[in-house]
């Protein structure tokens, strides 16, 4: 199968994250704006697929609404064979999970998987431990159910579900436990690499009467080595969270956290604002965002070209000191630019040639682009460097040693070069062609002279 010069084969599978036809190269980094509401207002979850977003689920609701980014339009799509709330979602394959949750009837550990391609659905291996309020998240081709509460127990359970098998595992559990609040996911979590990071929330430890009740933790799990660690806290205290990173395409990597800024009491809710930031895992270090424009808790975040979509949930009144301030779901849809977006450069990656010896004096140039490039063109041996649109080949290289270097340039003007790749020509040299002649020549001679010689020494009878 032939290779395109623009592909996403290099991205991996965190979680979450597409690319939505071409960007607009006049986007505000940190900044919001107003899309297409979804058609029913629900505190929905919601993952994507193949550059479109998929709003699912909702108190005791089977809905699923496909969204396009590109079009700003909302399409019905199958409903979930099991309407329910606060289920943990995930995808894997371009196949989107919804395990446990809540409905009329109280949580399940239902596992039900949605196919986009063909609008069905299927059941797989159900939870373990039927809970709500939980997180899930894809790492390593696991899909880990972290958190949640049942039976009005909040539970620190890190069970781990394998697609291929069908099975389940089970895992370090948090270490601190993270209570739901209003009935909501009060926590958020995403994955860069092999971490998953849970953030936020209503965590507690020691005995009743509340101990050590913090709003801001910052947890980080290791899956492959199953171990869980701290790192810097979210300098905005938040509950009902949501969370998800960007993929360094067209924003460098960072997560991104939205929630309700509260503290102790927790009924202040109604009294103060909600809070949006951003965590960078490479340096440990938050950065303060524009806060949200439609305070919501409860709502769910998806990542479409390095862009965030905060989509449903609750609105809650303000100015109330009720324990439970009078909420209405919601079906806005707000999209967040996220800081440095428009400033990444396309990542290139050649696959051939290699950094080893050729028998040919042809080799061919093929390479991947993680997303769509205006120009690319390549230079070798640090020549000029030549403009190309796809893979190509590059013809009568002589013996020695050379390098090729690739460079494509994006819609918003940033470039990005490949490794220089160093590799080797060593064509055998053909028999010389002055020696076949001499050789043919001589042949001549030689049968001339022979037959001269039995011309002259012939005997008659």
């Amino acid at each position: 199968m032939k290779r395109t010069a623009i592909t996403l084969a290099l991205i991996s599978a965190l979680l979450i994250l597409t690319v939505a036809g071409t960007p607009s190269v006049h986007a505000a980094e940190d900044s919001w704006a107003s899309k297409a509401p979804m058609q029913q207002a629900r505190n929905c979850r919601v993952a994507v697929v193949n550059e479109k977003i998929y709003a699912i689920g909702g108190d005791n609701l089977a809905t699923n609404e496909e969204y396009d980014p590109a079009n700003d339009t909302w399409t019905f799509k199958a409903p979930m064979p099991t309407p329910r709330a606060r289920f943990g979602i995930a995808v894997y394959q371009n196949k989107i999970y919804c395990i446990g949750g809540q409905n009329g009837t109280g949580v399940t550990g239902v596992n039900e998987v949605y196919n986009p391609a063909t609008d069905t659905w299927e059941t797989k291996a159900s939870m373990p431990t039927p809970r709500s309020g939980l997180q899930a998240n894809v790492v390593n081709d696991k899909i880990y159910l972290i958190g949640g509460a049942a039976n009005d127990y909040a539970l620190t359970l890190n069970e781990v579900y394998d697609p291929k098998t069908d099975s389940w595992t089970t895992k370090a559990p948090m270490p601190v436990i993270n209570f739901t609040f209003l009935g909501t996911s009060d926590y958020a979590s995403a994955v860069v690499g092999n971490n998953i990071y849970v953030v936020g929330g209503w965590s507690v430890s020691g005995q009743w009467p509340v101990r050590g009740v913090t709003f801001n933790l910052n947890r980080i799990y290791d899956a492959e080595n199953d171990s869980w660690s701290l790192g810097t806290p979210a300098p905005s205290p938040a509950v009902c969270a949501s969370a998800s990173a960007t993929i360094g395409m067209f924003a460098p990597e960072l997560i991104y956290f939205f929630g309700a800024d509260t503290g102790w009491p927790l009924w202040m809710i109604g009294l103060r604002g909600f809070t949006a930031q951003g965590y960078d895992p490479k340096t440990d270090s938050w950065t303060v965002c524009t806060s949200i424009p439609t305070e919501r808790v409860d709502a769910s975040v998806a990542v479409v070209s390095d862009e965030l979509y905060v989509i449903g949930g609750y609105t809650i009144e303000k100015g109330v000191t009720s324990f439970f301030p009078s909420t209405a779901t919601s079906a806005v849809n707000e999209k967040y630019t996220p800081f440095g977006y428009g400033t990444v450069p396309p990542a290139v990656a050649i696959i051939s040639p290699e950094n080893k010896t050729y028998t040919s004096s042809n080799v061919s140039l093929t390479f991947t682009v993680n997303k769509p490039a205006l120009w690319m063109g390549f230079s070798l041996d640090g020549q000029k460097t030549v403009t190309i649109t796809d893979n190509t080949s590059m013809a009568g290289l002589l013996n020695g040693w050379h390098n090729v270097t690739v460079y494509a340039n994006d819609t918003f003007g940033n470039t990005g070069a490949s490794k220089t790749i160093p590799f080797t020509i060593d064509q055998p040299e053909p028999f010389p062609a002055t020696l076949v002649v001499i050789g043919v020549a001589s042949a001549a001679v030689i049968g001339i002279g022979l037959l001269v010689y039995f011309k002259k020494h012939k005997h008659y009878p």
